[in-house]
């Protein structure tokens, strides 16, 4: 089972920006959308956790290893910041899950005599599907 890691709220940076789209008469005067910015790299997550989240390819990490992430999707801007916190921890949870090893296996004496069966059908069905002659 995975562990739970969360994210420190105190490593968070926010900031209001103006949400895009249709709006009413308030839209060009308020900022209700949040612009989340993380620094993976300066963050108390576990190592594993961070090459991880680094090593994931989403558009939202920029190439100095900051997430950003823009909330806009309600009117109010602590709805959005907990929206976009929620997105955030969303990446993290993702990333303590760690992938399990693949071990190669052989194939077992069965199978291989099957699968040289199963070759020796199919051939001489090829072959009987040569040219009749006629003596």
């Amino acid at each position: 089972m995975a562990r739970r890691v969360l994210v420190n709220r105190a490593e968070v940076e926010f900031s209001a920006i103006r949400a895009q789209g249709a709006g009413g008469q308030n839209v060009n005067k308020v900022s209700n959308a949040a612009h989340l910015r993380f620094d993976v790299a300066a963050s108390t997550l576990p190592e594993d956790v961070k090459a991880r989240l680094l090593a994931q390819a989403d558009q939202r990490i920029s190439g100095e290893g900051t997430v950003v992430i823009k909330a806009q999707d309600h009117r109010s801007l602590v709805r959005n910041q907990a929206d976009a916190l929620l997105r955030l921890q969303e990446m993290v949870d993702a990333a303590t899950h760690q992938p399990t090893l693949r071990r190669a296996t052989k194939p077992t004496y069965g199978s291989k005599q099957r699968r040289l069966e199963g070759k020796a059908v199919r051939a001489e069905v090829k072959a009987g599907r040569g040219r009749v002659r006629g003596d």
